[in-house]
């Protein structure tokens, strides 16, 4: 066990910015989308920036355009990168009660080597914490940071779809990776979810289907629709979390959100989730998909200011990320208001 006193707070915790990678058009998986998605990216900066600093991570030959392209409150950083999906390939940021920061460094082989070069991505997260001057944890294992969810009093959220899938670390059982993950960022309770979102081609990661509103209290996209895949996988999701209790030994206290419909690009089933939105100081940034999902745009949106009647909720348009397998949370990595 952790016994440094540095652990992961919650997202809802202060942050000093967030940091997103520019996208990397040779990256994409739809070349020909490279501007819509470079929009999407824009929107959600924006966005971010009216509540907090940014630091969007650019590769050298992008600096010149981003500085047309972005407010002057946008600070740009210089970091090689292959893929701009910063939640999974930058650092996580831990603290102590004093608020030191550190920040981790975890292994990254692209979801589980779907999409080559990967080499600086996995260099990513060490040389942006360098360059901010925060000191550097490495890990040993293989990991994304969409692919965890923390309460930051000890309890963990995750899939076994994506943490125990041999593409990732194969060497490892689910007992050495805990270990791993509890020494890191100080866990005390991991709750394990079996499979993510139909279809999502980051093997199930959490922030698609479940996230921790706050210390106790759990949100949950689920599926009515019996005929959908997502049915059984939201159900079986939603049954774990009633019957699970946190590392203080409390219920959970679970509220729904619902599915949007189901939206295909190009034959593809897109994984559209509301779960993927992002806390930043006083606000959250929601991803909505418009046409037939207005109705669902709407509930997610009343939902989320019901719960969070202190936050102003802010929309982005989701379809111009998510063609490409990830939204909001997805790009974003909030770095916590702390010491270094």
């Amino acid at each position: 066990m952790n016994d440094t006193g540095y652990f992961m707070p919650g997202e809802w915790a202060k942050h000093e910015r967030t940091l997103i990678s520019w996208p990397v058009k040779d990256s994409l998986v739809w070349t020909d989308n490279y501007e819509e998605v470079c929009n999407g990216y824009e929107e959600v900066i924006n966005a971010i920036a009216e509540f907090e600093a940014v630091t969007v991570i650019a590769n050298d030959s992008d600096v010149e355009n981003l500085k047309n392209r972005l407010n002057d409150k946008v600070h740009i950083l210089i970091v090689p990168h292959n893929d701009a999906w910063c939640r999974d390939n930058g650092p996580t940021f831990v603290w102590n009660n004093q608020k030191d920061l550190k920040g981790i460094n975890w292994k990254f082989n692209a979801w589980g080597e779907k999409y080559a070069p990967y080499d600086l991505d996995d260099k990513a997260a060490s040389a942006v914490l360098t360059a901010i001057g925060v000191p550097v944890l490495h890990s040993s294992i293989v990991l994304e940071g969409g692919s965890i969810h923390v309460d930051g009093e000890g309890t963990m959220l995750t899939t076994k779809q994506c943490l125990l899938n041999k593409n990732r670390n194969p060497h490892l059982t689910q007992k050495e990776i805990e270990e791993e993950l509890k020494d890191k960022l100080r866990i005390e309770k991991i709750i394990w979810l079996n499979q993510g979102l139909f279809g999502d081609e980051t093997d199930g990661h959490i922030d698609n289907i479940a996230c921790f509103a706050r210390p106790g209290e759990v949100i949950i996209q689920t599926c009515k629709d019996k005929e959908d895949p997502n049915y059984e996988i939201t159900q079986e999701n939603l049954k774990i979390l009633q019957e699970a209790t946190d590392s203080k030994g409390r219920k959970l206290k679970i509220m729904e959100i619902p599915q949007p419909p189901a939206r295909f690009y190009k034959g593809v089933r897109l994984t559209l989730s509301y779960l993927n939105f992002y806390f930043v100081n006083g606000g959250i940034i929601l991803p909505v998909f418009g046409g037939d999902a207005a109705e669902t745009d709407y509930k997610a949106r009343e939902i989320l200011q019901k719960e969070f009647p202190d936050r102003k909720i802010v929309t982005v348009d989701g379809m111009a990320l998510i063609k490409e397998g990830g939204n909001v949370h997805c790009i974003t990595q909030q770095m916590p208001a702390g010491k270094y």
